[in-house]
Parts: C-alpha cells; structure tokens; sequence
C-alpha cells in the first residue's frame, strides 16, 4: 500500500494531467497531430484519443473493484483501438474535454478512499490481481510516460527543444 504522502502526490499527477496535456498539444495545427514523426510510435493525435480510451477503462475497473468482489477486468487491444475511425474523425479537443471531467471525477474517487477500500482486488486478465493503489500508480506513471512520448514525438519534428 502507498503512503499517504506518495498516494497524494500522484493523486495531484491524476488531477493536474488534462491541464499539462493541453498545455502541450493545443495549439498544434491537423498537420502536426497526424504526422508520424517517429518511426513506430503513435501520432500525437492517437496518443491524445489513446488516453481517455485508457483512463475511463481504468475509472471503470477502479468502480467495478469498489463495488463487486474481485471482479474480472477486461484488457483490450491498444494498438487496434488507436487505429479506429473516430480517432482520425475526431479533433482532439473533445479527447481534452473529455479528459478534464474524467481526472476531476478520478481524483475525487481516489482521494475519497477508505484504507478498507484501498485494499480491495480485481482480477486483471492479463496481469492477475490489481488494487486501487496499483490503479493509481499505473496511471498517474501512464500520464507522465505520454507526456514523455509526446514530447519525443514533437521534438522530433523540431517543434520543441
């Protein structure tokens, strides 16, 4: 389990998230989002739409682990799902939108745990047993790595240093 100084600090990474990201990415032009820059990596578009694809999965397993007895949690293709339609259909501003709503809700959820809850389990298909303190440091480190591979991406095309 985390301390409760190491749980409020990436409670604040969850919370403070959609802020950076827009930070980074909104002033981009169409052409800068959908360039693939970096051989192998995703788009900074498909990294934009990729994160509230993978954090409402994420609010939704933390639900599931609150409310049912250790419930199966579903892992899904990424890469597929980073492809489909709407995310070259959609401009990424309604991934930003989306994104700000979800974190505050996450972050109320995760503050508003009790140690009995921290301390329940889903079963993740891919990976076994997983608490809200595993939710919460998967995450608030998955923030942090797109962050981290946006940047790439765009200091690859020289859009920053």
């Amino acid at each position: 389990m985390l301390g409760d100084e190491e749980r409020q600090r990436r409670i604040a990474i969850i919370r403070e998230y959609p802020v950076r990201l827009r930070a980074l990415v909104g002033d981009l032009t169409e052409e800068e989002l959908t360039t693939p820059y970096l051989a192998g990596e995703w788009t900074v578009k498909q990294n934009v739409h990729h994160l509230p694809d993978s954090h409402m999965n994420s609010v939704i397993r933390l639900k599931l682990i609150l409310t049912e007895d250790r419930p199966p949690l579903k892992g899904y293709d990424q890469d597929v799902w980073a492809v489909l339609a709407d995310v070259s259909a959609t401009p990424i501003e309604a991934s930003l939108t989306l994104l700000t709503g979800l974190h505050e809700r996450w972050a109320n959820l995760f503050v508003s745990l009790t140690d009995e809850q921290r301390q329940r389990v889903g079963i993740h298909s891919e990976i076994g047993e997983v608490t809200p303190d595993d939710l919460l440091v998967t995450y608030s480190d998955h923030c942090d790595a797109h962050i981290d591979q946006i940047e790439r991406t765009l200091a690859a095309a020289d859009l920053i240093a």
